[in-house]
């Protein structure tokens, strides 16, 4: 595949850039941990008018109709920024799932409002066990008169705090996949959501369901069909979530190299002694590895071609490259890299939670095995 990206996607990139590196300085994203939103109007208006809500969707609609090797150039430069705030939960999570399984009717009704930026949207898929396999999936989604009643509990679900609208995953029979996805808008009678404290400062939450009623036409796709969207979303998803983290490698890597050559010890450069070269080199390895394989996933879910393997593949290496890496610039920073003052820390939370994101490489190299008939 050609790694070089379209003029149309440089252009993306340099955008996103002149705005977040205005809009969205490392001071402001210590500020929305402590925000209870977890970001401004300011922000989120500004991101809709530069078209990033609206990437993925069918001009139809009132979108852009990209592609997703667009939507990755974007997340690409927003993790570099550490971009807070409820983008991958509105336009990745849910605005995958909407486009994969709504019905025409839905679509009109939802996606103008996600363009925009009106409608914020989240999916609340894990539970108590924290597994990403539909056995984890147990709240129930009964059938009452011409609609459906949702018990049980969701947890670690992202933006649920500021959401408009759920994509729940719910059992609706007795065999293993027989699961259905419904929409659930904020505020419904019995349905409470939590905060969570993330070691991140994302918000994620819990959500109670407790006899939550929703009428019929919020089944989102077919009856006892939603395991293959959600797995489908999952890994798609994986990948998403891969770009950021190639995002903030490029970040660390412009943290530590400049350190290197100004950070004076024993009369020198401390870039110039052997063991802090090897540790920026090992860096520079991470980056590159995890790049290039986040940029062929992405390819290849563009190109609608098959992605299975390599999208877990992706998120295998990724979550581990990029843990190492951020661990290697705080060998090379030393004492200062663990500073809450410093930058270094913010990427170093986020390389823990994305590595866990979607599942952590051990359960996406026994997806390969899986595929390797293994």
């Amino acid at each position: 595949m050609n790694y070089d990206i379209s003029e149309e996607q440089t252009m993306i990139k340099d955008a996103a850039n002149r705005f977040l590196s205005k809009e969205c300085p490392s001071g402001f994203v210590r500020a929305m941990v402590d925000d209870p939103r977890g970001y401004t109007p300011e922000l989120w208006h500004g991101m809709a008018e530069l078209g990033w809500m609206g990437l993925l969707v069918p001009e139809t609609y009132g979108g852009f109709g990209g592609n997703f090797l667009d939507l990755t150039v974007l997340l690409d430069e927003m993790g570099y920024f550490a971009v807070p705030g409820p983008f991958f939960s509105t336009v990745v999570l849910a605005g995958l799932m909407i486009l994969e399984a709504a019905t025409e009717t839905q679509k009109a009704d939802i996606l103008p409002g996600l363009v925009t930026g009106e409608r914020i949207m989240t999916l609340a898929w894990t539970e108590i066990e924290g597994v990403f396999t539909p056995e984890g999936i147990r709240l129930s989604a009964t059938p009452e008169n011409d609609g459906y009643v949702l018990s049980g509990t969701k947890l670690f679900v992202p933006d649920a705090n500021v959401a408009h609208t759920l994509i729940c995953a719910a059992r609706t029979g007795e065999g293993d996949e027989d699961i259905s996805l419904f929409l659930v808008n904020t505020p419904s009678d019995g349905l409470s959501i939590n905060p969570l404290i993330t070691m991140a400062g994302d918000k994620q939450c819990e959500v109670i369901f407790e006899g939550v009623k929703i009428p019929r036409s919020t089944l989102l796709g077919e009856l006892d069909r939603g395991w293959p969207v959600v797995k489908k979303t999952q890994l798609m998803a994986s990948v998403a979530k891969c770009a950021e983290m190639t995002g903030g490698g490029r970040m660390v890597m412009d943290l530590v190299i400049p350190w290197t050559k100004e950070r004076i010890q024993f009369g020198r450069a401390i870039g110039s002694f052997q063991a802090v070269q090897h540790h920026c080199v090992n860096i520079l390895t991470c980056l590159d590895t995890l790049t290039y394989m986040t940029y062929e996933a992405a390819w290849l879910v563009s190109a609608s071609k098959p992605f299975e393997i390599e999208a877990s593949l992706c998120k295998a290496w990724v979550s581990d490259a990029y843990r190492r890496l951020v661990a290697l610039a705080h060998q090379v920073l030393g004492g200062l890299g663990f500073m809450e003052e410093h930058d270094l820390g913010l990427y170093f939370k986020r390389a823990k939670a994305a590595e866990l994101f979607f599942g952590d490489a051990d359960f996406h190299r026994e997806l390969v095995a899986r595929e390797m008939d293994l």
